[in-house]
């Protein structure tokens, strides 16, 4: 049996924000037995020119949810980036993992070869589905969430591999 880009795509992004939801309760935890308001945590940054944790956790779970709605042929919801606590992190990521198991493999059929375009801040993106999965949005969510998770474990939080990779 081949691979269907269902199979390369809910069960993937469902299972990379479960850990990342992980990751940020051990990082909300670290920051509150230090004596640091988490709201620290969240603004912190691996370097000055890159995206606060706050906005590697909204960007993840946006090329999430939108990469599968585009892949099945549906206008992306549009989800405010209004978050500033853990307890609004772990709601949008619920919210996130909620949307994408309303997905079917029956969704995805035909999909590996659907175009796919989008406006970025780069422009007009055009890709078929596949090289769209494949190159685009899984590189995008594993960069975000890696970004998060260095963020977190910068900060002294202990955590390590298997956090990220989870336990299935």
């Amino acid at each position: 049996m081949s691979l269907s880009m269902y199979d390369a795509s809910i069960p993937v992004f469902v299972r990379t924000l479960r850990n990342l939801d992980k990751v940020l309760a051990k990082g909300e935890a670290h920051a509150r037995d230090k004596g640091v308001e988490p709201e620290v945590l969240l603004q912190s940054r691996l370097i000055f020119d890159m995206l606060p944790l706050v906005r590697q956790v909204q960007i993840a779970t946006d090329m999430a949810t939108r990469g599968a709605s585009r892949l099945t042929g549906q206008e992306p919801r549009s989800v405010e980036d209004n978050e500033t606590t853990f307890e609004q992190l772990h709601a949008r990521i619920a919210s996130a993992i909620a949307h994408l198991e309303t997905f079917t493999p029956e969704q995805f059929e035909g999909s590996e070869q659907r175009e796919v375009s989008f406006k970025s801040r780069a422009g007009e993106l055009k890709f078929d589905g596949k090289t769209y999965l494949l190159a685009y949005v899984l590189p995008n969510v594993y960069f975000h969430v890696t970004t998060a998770y260095a963020l977190v474990r910068q900060a002294g939080a202990a955590i390590g591999k298997n956090d990220f990779l989870g336990k299935e």
